[in-house]
């Protein structure tokens, strides 16, 4: 593949929500996300999809929702996502995290030490599976930097279940309210993205064929010790880009599939640079055998979709024009936008939608 079709990375990833006003309350005041943008599904102008972020809402920082008041429970399965992890700066802030969650009633589990990072996990109202992972120590610690994935990890017994100290880690926190979100606390985007597919091999060759990325590291869940779990990312010349590394569970043969609903991830979408690169990936997926969406204009980017063998749906997004294109960066999010087509209909629109804080 030529190296102006190899991804960055994320661009977002999108899920379902039964309530935009508990989704803000969450994402925006618990997890201190900014709203960068309130607008409505395009393709379903009646529902709302709201998208977070940073102050400008970079690619690779972007949580969307569309809310489905009526959506049933969604499940994690074969071609769909288990987990999403968000970026933290260091530890100590992670414990704040930790400190700052259970204060307002979330369940959490972790610190745990993963190797490469340490993971924190709930759940957000809605039962969407969210982890806050440190920055490092990163993919080299059992391999050298410029030759990562090349073999099958074993992980220590430390950091396996029966070798955990759970009282430690459950004890393990703040030492004081965190009543704000402090800067060190920042959330850096998407960390990773997991997934679960029904056939490894098949999945690597996909996401090194249709997108550019690179297998960097092979080892097993370390919840269970037996299940292999892979990660494939944007790598290159012994540099990991961030915000791009999407790790996959092999459930081998499994035929125990995922199902969009609330809770779950709808779809994961991945960088490209301008519609000029756009346009040579959608001619690229098609030469490879992908069933491939025309390009469609989404006001902020412009997205073409196509599915993973595994049935998980996937998204390329431009990096630009951006959400600045119909508000200014120091309001972004307070107003309901509508793209061109749909402005006429806007007195009904609004008449549908629940007001937002």
């Amino acid at each position: 593949m030529s190296n102006d079709l190899r991804t960055r990375g994320f661009h977002h990833v999108t899920m379902v929500s039964t309530d935009a006003r508990r989704t803000l309350a969450f994402y925006g005041d618990l997890l201190g996300l900014g709203l960068v943008k309130k607008t409505v599904n395009f393709d379903d102008p009646g529902a709302y999809h709201l998208y977070f972020g940073d102050d400008t809402g970079s690619p690779g920082s972007i949580l969307t929702f569309f809310e489905w008041p009526n959506a049933h429970p969604g499940r994690w399965g074969v071609g769909g996502v288990h987990h999403i992890a968000l970026g933290v700066s260091t530890p100590e802030a992670q414990l704040k995290w930790k400190r700052r969650l259970e204060d307002a009633g979330v369940a959490v589990n972790g610190p745990l030490d993963r190797g490469y990072f340490r993971s924190l996990y709930f759940k957000d109202p809605d039962g969407q599976i969210i982890e806050i992972a440190t920055r490092g120590p990163g993919y080299a610690i059992d391999e050298a930097a410029d030759a990562l994935g090349r073999s099958l990890i074993t992980q220590p017994d430390e950091r396996m279940p029966d070798g955990r100290d759970t009282v430690a880690i459950q004890t393990m926190t703040h030492p004081d309210p965190v009543p704000v979100v402090t800067p060190d606390m920042r959330l850096e985007g998407v960390h990773h993205v997991s997934a679960i597919t029904d056939d490894l091999a098949r999945a690597g060759d996909f996401y090194e064929q249709a997108l550019g990325l690179r297998l960097v590291k092979q080892t097993f869940n370390q919840d269970d010790g037996k299940t292999k779990h892979f990660f494939w990312a944007a790598y290159e010349d012994g540099v990991v880009e961030p915000n791009s590394s999407m790790t996959l569970f092999g459930w081998e043969g499994s035929t125990y599939a995922s199902r969009v609903g609330a809770g779950q991830t709808h779809h994961v979408a991945f960088r490209a640079a301008d519609r000029d690169q756009q346009d040579a990936w959608r001619e690229h997926l098609l030469s490879i055998g992908l069933d491939v969406s025309p390009v469609m204009d989404r006001s902020y980017f412009e997205s073409i979709y196509f599915r993973a063998p595994d049935g998980l749906l996937v998204e390329i997004a431009t990096d630009g024009p951006g959400f600045a294109v119909d508000e200014p960066v120091e309001s972004l999010g307070e107003s309901l936008k509508l793209p061109s087509w749909l402005e006429p209909q806007r007195e009904r629109i609004e008449s549908t939608l629940v007001a937002l804080p």
